[in-house]
């Protein structure tokens, strides 16, 4: 691609490749009242326009407390009503009413089947603690008929979203190599369920980074990976992570985190694309300093080109990915669209990648025999 047609093409790429979203946006019941649906949740929901009418949580006063700061406008005029407990909640839903599960993993397979059957539900990532819980999820699914997604919302992100338009632009030519790596200081102790996890880092975290490859290059034959844990926080569970995906003898595919570095000059939050035209990188700012972050960052370089070039970046992964996630399961509950990238079936496929990690660091590698 020449470098002089490159911003007048991405700029048409990328609004060609938004989000979806519904033409009729449908009332959202959330049955979680923690800081994720605060931080990302509520902010994406007032962005996009969809109206949450009601939120429920087992922590008395959690929920009411919540709703009580939502402005009416986010529920089209009305009070947000809080509850209690998901049974009151599911009783108070519209029937066209869109479930929004942000609950701890283990919590997930004990809350789907009190909601409708044929219901439209977005569930917060991971799907489940483990692969067995996850294939439990999934048939709960199945038999109740839900239209179930997985909040995997990195893939909305949108400087993921002008990566895209960027690679369908023709910029990167054959993709042949995806690089992540995440060096920060993650404060673990916000989430104060993960303190007694036996699973962390890639379960939590590098899911997103899992996910999001399976979305450019499908499932990988293969996985090689070790997490490990670290001394200054004794009491987690692995929260350093070096994982190198198989897609074959022609690309490089590799994800390395630590979340340990607290030295912040020299932290960094990237995905980079290599192919045969160009290259892309995005930086997730959400990572460094969290949760007050930086700004999402995009840019490119046209191989044989001067260097890199920024391009614009409207919003970040935290909040408006999250607009993505939701906008995508309405669209399609609606019809508006005939794919559903995040359904369940595709998330348990992400998660028995999740699993085949944490198997393959468990059993160790080739030993070195002199």
């Amino acid at each position: 691609m020449g470098l002089d047609n490159v911003s007048e093409v991405y700029r048409a790429a990328v609004e060609a490749s938004g989000p979806p979203k519904p033409k009729q946006p449908r009332p959202i019941v959330i049955l979680g009242a923690g800081g994720i649906v605060r931080a990302a949740h509520l902010p994406a929901y007032a962005k996009a326009g969809f109206p949450v009418v009601a939120i429920a949580d087992s922590a008395p006063e959690k929920a009411a407390l919540l709703a009580a700061e939502i402005p009416r406008s986010v529920a089209g005029g009305e009070l947000v009503r809080g509850f209690d407990s998901v049974e009151k909640a599911v009783r108070f839903a519209p029937a066209d009413a869109v479930f929004d599960l942000a609950v701890p993993a283990s919590g997930i397979a004990g809350i789907l089947p009190l909601l409708p059957k044929g219901a439209a539900v977005l569930i917060q990532k991971p799907m489940g603690e483990t692969l067995e819980e996850a294939s439990a999820i999934r048939e709960i699914c199945r038999e109740r008929g839900l239209v179930a997604a997985v909040n995997f919302q990195l893939r909305y992100a949108p400087n993921n979203l002008g990566a895209v338009a960027l690679a369908k632009a023709g910029m990167l030519g054959d993709l042949h190599d995806i690089e992540v790596q995440v060096r920060t200081y993650t404060p673990w102790q916000l989430w104060t369920f993960l303190a007694t996890a036996p699973r962390l880092e890639i379960l939590y975290h590098s899911i997103h980074y899992l996910d999001l490859i399976r979305s450019w290059l499908g499932n990988p034959v293969g996985v090689y990976a070790k997490t490990v844990r670290n001394p200054q926080c004794g009491e987690l569970a692995a929260t350093k992570t070096s994982m190198i995906l198989d897609y074959g003898e022609w690309k490089r595919v590799v994800v390395l985190t630590n979340h340990g570095h607290d030295f912040p000059e020299t932290q960094c939050s990237f995905v980079q694309w290599e192919g045969t035209g160009g290259a892309i990188r995005m930086e997730m700012g959400v990572n460094l300093d969290y949760p007050v972050g930086r700004p999402d960052t995009l840019r490119y370089a046209v191989r044989g080109g001067s260097g890199w070039t920024d391009v614009p970046v409207s919003g970040s992964w935290f909040p408006d990915a999250f607009m993505g996630s939701m906008g995508v399961l309405q669209a399609y509950v609606e019809g508006a669209v005939t794919e559903l990238p995040i359904g369940f079936e595709s998330a348990y496929e992400t998660m028995a990648l999740v699993e085949a990690a944490y198997r393959s660091s468990e059993a160790g590698g080739v030993a070195v025999s002199c």
